[in-house]
């Protein structure tokens, strides 16, 4: 889906502007890999629409090709998504391969999966691979969760964290990484992180108890689920004006989609998570696809190669920028 018909610069001319124009692909130090919209939550913010009846699922002779691409690129960092990724029987593959061979390896993580059936062991199983997770909770607040995630889901997140917490995760010396990450209720960008992370901190310290590394700020994309509730309210268009409007050009050097690929549950290789969703494949004429090339090709076909780009990109660089990773500028 593209977003609302355009009242703004196009997002190629506007950053054709810019002096690194055009952007494309410097290495491959991160290869994310979506397993599928198999999610046990059905979240209004969700870019990928994921949720309980959905079935695409990646299988397991694409995960092993998948991990043919991470050795050949020497990724140092694999980052693993869904959906709910922790529902794939091919995850803990995933985890224990990429550990294997030293790689860094991330959890995007919705917390309430540690109580799904099957996955009473998983926080036990994440700490044990010193996996770095990326838990999503949209605000310290039950009110705001529950509006974007459902009710019922913000005391599960606590108790999550909280298991987390007993484990090592987010505590001084042990190792064990644990990022909360904050999307915006609604048609806003968020604020400033550094802020937001001091409140995150002490709002969750004093009334749980709980502690945790890092909060990263994710400025809502305008694709699937919550494109579609804007364009219901109306509001598509003015959200589209508004990050048109905080266009930061500090936020180019850093987009994820220069140093990362993304695979998709059915083995397509896209710039990033937002342009699989919008089925921007990679490719001249005829898309990349695991195991039509070999992994060494994809590669030297990957490096090098220009970012696909439409209008949704003005969400990556709006006011401090968004990524996987949360604000790039300051």
């Amino acid at each position: 889906m593209h977003v609302a018909e355009q009242s703004f610069q196009p997002f190629t001319e506007r950053v054709g502007q810019e002096k690194n124009f055009p952007l494309k692909r410097v290495n491959l130090d991160t290869v994310q890999i979506n397993l599928g919209k198999l999610c046990n939550q059905a979240c209004l913010h969700c870019h990928v629409d994921a949720g309980p009846k959905r079935t695409e699922i990646m299988a397991p002779q694409t995960a092993e090709l998948a991990l043919d691409l991470i050795r050949a690129a020497k990724a140092r960092t694999v980052d693993l998504t869904g959906g709910a990724p922790e529902l794939n029987p091919s995850f803990r593959f995933l985890v224990e391969q990429n550990r294997q061979d030293g790689r860094h390896v991330l959890d995007r993580c919705n917390l309430t999966v540690l109580f799904e059936s099957g996955q009473e062991d998983l926080a036990e199983f994440l700490a044990k691979h010193q996996v770095e997770i990326f838990a999503s909770l949209p605000c310290y607040s039950e009110e705001n969760v529950s509006a974007q995630r459902g009710h019922g889901v913000y005391e599960k997140s606590i108790a999550a964290l909280r298991q987390l917490n007993a484990l090592g995760y987010g505590q001084a010396g042990s190792g064990l990484v644990l990022n909360l990450v904050y999307n915006p209720v609604g048609a806003h960008l968020p604020p400033p992180q550094q802020n937001l992370e001091a409140d995150y901190k002490r709002e969750l310290g004093e009334r749980f108890g709980l502690a945790f590394n890092n909060l990263l700020t994710i400025t809502n994309m305008p694709i699937a689920r919550f494109a579609h509730s804007l364009e219901r309210d109306g509001k598509l268009a003015e959200y589209m004006e508004l990050l048109a409007q905080a266009f930061n050009p500090a936020t180019l050097e850093s987009l994820m989609c220069r140093h990362l690929v993304s695979i998709s549950w059915n083995g397509y290789l896209y710039d990033c998570d937002f342009n699989q969703m919008l089925d921007l494949r990679l490719g001249n004429g005829t898309p990349l696809r695991l195991g039509e090339h070999s992994a060494s090709s994809l590669v030297r076909q990957l490096i090098g190669r220009d970012i696909r780009l439409d209008s949704h990109c003005y969400g990556c660089t709006a006011g401090a920028g968004s990524s996987c990773g949360g604000a790039l500028a300051e």
